[in-house]
């Protein structure tokens, strides 16, 4: 299987991270809404706390308009409670005004010290029905005038959605030098290209190996194209227990109480519902076994009850580090996990996984650190 270029050194060391639960995507049973872990300030910064307890490098923080908390302020108040994790804040492109968003990602990024990474978005926003083409040349835009405020004295930017003429940009200079690392998915030629030629780490939904590679084959064709190479990441549950029938007997639990018409429902509230990387996710559910297993240790029953992120690594410790292992040699550099409940499940991938693993924070591995402050960075693969 062909391994593609990375932008990062050491492919033997990994970023992994795991999922707090903003967007009330939190179950006991899959499907089955639980008062305990409703989406809150309370749970979901716990799930943090425990995440960076365990030794997870970074933790995603998603976006939804439908449910939840706001994902900018959740990250804010994250700060002075931890000291160590990143934070991988999730920002649909065009909610905010672009040289605000850049003030409010500095901000956040020098109360984090440089511990803030971005996923970048591009949705419909409610009640919108954009273009594809637009909502990525909007997404490129806002990206391009981010990179403006965050290097630059002045902006100056004419696109078809904005348009800035000689605004400075003082005070909104990241702690990171140039920025803080952007993360990035999609599948649409648009989202490749803008993927390719501005973002640092491409995400990907959980599907069999071959498809994944030509994904990332796919991107890096175009990443080429601007003198680029990306990191590459993948984001997917995980059950990991002692044995793999115990894995898959926790699956079956999970998902024992699921009705398939309030799964159905929690599919098609989200507004990526239309996407091309959600019909891929319930493609894998069609190709898979009676069982729900797409290829070995690979189960699909989680997008059963949720868009996006439709399937889980199943299986004893040395099954799930092996799929790891499978995906590093494919030139993967980046995992963001999640399961459930997350609190319990972040502890047994931490207790079982963690410690066989070379872990590092991309943001370092790249030398973000900013030119007017002495910092020693974490070397790659040293464990905080």
């Amino acid at each position: 299987m062909t391994v593609v270029p990375i932008t990062s050194p050491d492919l033997d060391a990994v970023e992994v991270s795991w999922f707090a639960a903003l967007c009330s995507d939190d179950y006991q049973f899959l499907g089955v809404p639980d008062g305990d872990l409703r989406s809150s300030w309370a749970h979901c910064s716990n799930i943090v706390k425990e995440a960076e307890a365990q030794g997870f490098r970074n933790i995603l923080c998603p976006s939804s308009y439908q449910v939840g908390q706001d994902t900018l302020s959740f990250v804010a108040g994250c700060a002075p409670i931890t000291e160590k994790i990143n934070m991988l804040a999730a920002v649909r492109c065009g909610e905010m005004q672009p040289i605000m968003l850049a003030r409010t990602l500095a901000t956040l990024d020098h109360m984090l010290e440089g511990r803030l990474t971005v996923n970048i978005i591009s949705s419909d926003f409610p009640g919108e029905k954009a273009d594809s083409n637009y909502r990525y040349q909007r997404s490129r835009e806002v990206v391009e005038i981010l990179k403006q405020a965050w290097t630059q004295d002045e902006i100056t930017y004419k696109g078809e959605v904005y348009d800035f003429e000689g605004l400075t940009t003082d005070p909104v200079r990241p702690y990171q030098e140039g920025g803080p690392l952007l993360y990035f998915g999609g599948y649409s030629p648009a989202a490749l290209e803008l993927c390719g030629q501005h973002c640092d780490v491409y995400l990907m939904w959980p599907e069999p190996k071959e498809q994944l590679a030509e994904r990332m084959k796919a991107v890096n064709t175009v990443a080429e194209k601007y003198n680029r190479t990306l990191d590459y990441g993948l984001r997917v549950h995980c059950i990991v227990r002692d044995t793999e029938a115990e894995a898959r007997e926790y699956a079956d639990y999970i998902a024992s109480k699921l009705d398939d018409e309030y799964g159905q429902l929690i599919r098609e509230r989200a507004l990526d519902s239309g996407s091309l990387g959600v019909s891929h996710q319930a493609r894998a559910r069609e190709l898979a076994d009676k069982f729900g297993y797409v290829e070995p240790n690979l189960w699909t029953g989680v997008g059963r009850a949720r868009s996006g992120c439709g399937a889980a690594l199943v299986g004893s410790t040395d099954q799930v580090m092996s799929k790891l292992e499978e995906y590093q040699k494919m030139g993967m550099r980046a995992f963001i996990l999640s399961g459930y409940p997350h609190l319990e499940e972040a502890k047994h991938f931490g207790a079982r996984v963690m410690p066989n693993l070379k872990t590092c924070s991309l943001p370092e591995a790249y030398g973000r650190v900013p030119a007017s402050t002495p910092k020693t960075p974490l070397g790659v693969g040293e464990r905080r």
